[in-house]
């Protein structure tokens, strides 16, 4: 009788073991996830003095766990939206983008320094061929600009002041900017050589090359950059005198452009001094990321220069003695400005210096028309002026438009 009740209690743990084997085996065949299993229970049955495992009944339900190395999965591939989206053009905010794309305030500067050029020139003023000079020295810098900004989108996109431009933000087709820069080039140089002069047509088209294959790419590679973009900023007043007197081979002729390029010296360093990290992110090589030493040298060298060529502006015969005494307290707070950020080169002194310039340039221009020396209708002008130039003369200015500019951007150097 024990052996029979010792033999029942193995076959117990026997019978209860089984189902759990038989559960954990499972797993390894292939079963959906809704299929109901049962936990067997086993049922002993005592018959004439024998032990019999009899069958099973299902009392327990549960549900299989889903096997994931099987798993099928029917669901769709999900589609991930694309990181590229295309350019959606607004055709009514067209005209501001073209505005935009121009650097319409840019532009305006240069169009108003070709102003100050053709009334400072001593010839006879001509409504229609001031108003033709204007126009075509404005639509070929703003061909310079698109050009510019086409170059240099994934360089704009990575500073600050430049990334919300136009062909940055999408908000123009590269398309757009390469016909806009086409048509307003040509439109530009056509004007200026049929209705002005070709002097000023050679100049215009010899300051766009400049700009956009010289002076751009240049910015990435040397610092020499900024002495070949002072040229194109001093090349539209030489343009203006140009298109009044027909040539530009006389001293005085120079003297307004020699203002313009030293003054975009302290000008721009100032204004770059802030922006070094922009700069150095964008990977451009300035004065002020590079050679910060000769960034605050240069701006005062430059300054002092810019009065020096005030003084001589009444030498030459531009303009009468006292511009260079009515310029003498404007250009004395400039040099100073200059002087103190040589010295102590933080971002309130910088900052100072590119504000003042900003004030300093239209002073010096109302000062330097109200002490023009010889105007159209006196008589001395046709004593010390010729307004007409032979056909050999005109080509001899050809000839040194393209030398003069070397020899002053060398000479700065």
């Amino acid at each position: 009788m024990l052996f029979i009740i010792h033999s029942l209690k193995n076959c117990r743990h026997v019978c209860s073991f089984v189902p759990k084997f038989s559960i954990m085996c499972s797993g390894s065949q292939r079963q959906k996830s809704t299929k109901t299993m049962c936990m067997e229970k086993s049922v002993q049955i005592v018959k004439d003095s024998r032990l019999q495992i009899g069958a099973t009944t299902s009392t327990i339900p549960f549900f299989a766990k889903k096997n994931n190395a099987n798993k099928i999965d029917k669901s769709p591939p999900e589609v991930k939206e694309s990181e590229w989206t295309p350019i959606m053009i607004d055709y009514t905010k067209l005209h501001k983008h073209y505005l935009k794309l121009s650097k319409i305030k840019l532009t305006s500067l240069v169009v108003a320094t070709t102003m100050a050029g053709y009334a400072l020139a001593p010839a006879p003023f001509d409504f229609y061929t001031f108003a033709m000079c204007s126009l075509g020295t404005g639509l070929v810098s703003a061909t310079a600009n698109a050009i510019n900004q086409f170059f240099e989108v994934p360089f704009d996109a990575q500073m600050s002041r430049t990334k919300n431009r136009v062909l940055v933000r999408g908000h123009l087709t590269p398309v757009h900017a390469v016909a806009f820069a086409a048509v307003s080039g040509i439109v530009g140089l056509s004007i200026l050589y049929y209705e002005v002069n070709a002097i000023t047509a050679v100049l215009g088209a010899t300051n766009l090359v400049l700009y956009t294959l010289v002076y751009t790419p240049m910015k990435r590679i040397s610092i020499v950059n900024t002495w070949i973009g002072s040229v194109v900023g001093a090349i539209p007043p030489l343009m203006g005198w140009a298109g009044c007197a027909g040539s530009i081979l006389t001293p005085s002729a120079w003297i307004l452009p020699g203002i313009l390029y030293a003054w975009q010296f302290p000008h721009f360093n100032a204004l770059s001094w802030n922006l070094r990290p922009d700069y150095s992110r964008a990977g451009y090589r300035m004065m002020a990321v590079t050679n910060p030493d000769l960034c605050r040298k240069t701006s005062w060298r430059y300054t002092a220069i810019l009065t020096s060529l005030c003084y001589l502006a009444p030498i030459l015969d531009v303009t009468h003695w006292w511009f260079a005494l009515t310029s003498t307290p404007v250009n004395a707070s400039f040099l100073y400005l200059a002087w103190k950020f040589n010295e102590h080169s933080d971002s309130a002194n910088s900052r100072r210096l590119f504000r003042f310039s900003l004030l300093h340039l239209p002073l010096l221009m109302m000062l330097i028309f109200s002490s023009k020396k010889y105007w159209a209708n006196t008589e001395k002008q046709g004593d010390k002026i010729e307004s007409n130039y032979s056909e050999s003369t005109k080509k001899n200015d050809l000839l040194t438009i393209f030398t003069a500019p070397i020899a002053t951007a060398t000479s700065s150097v």
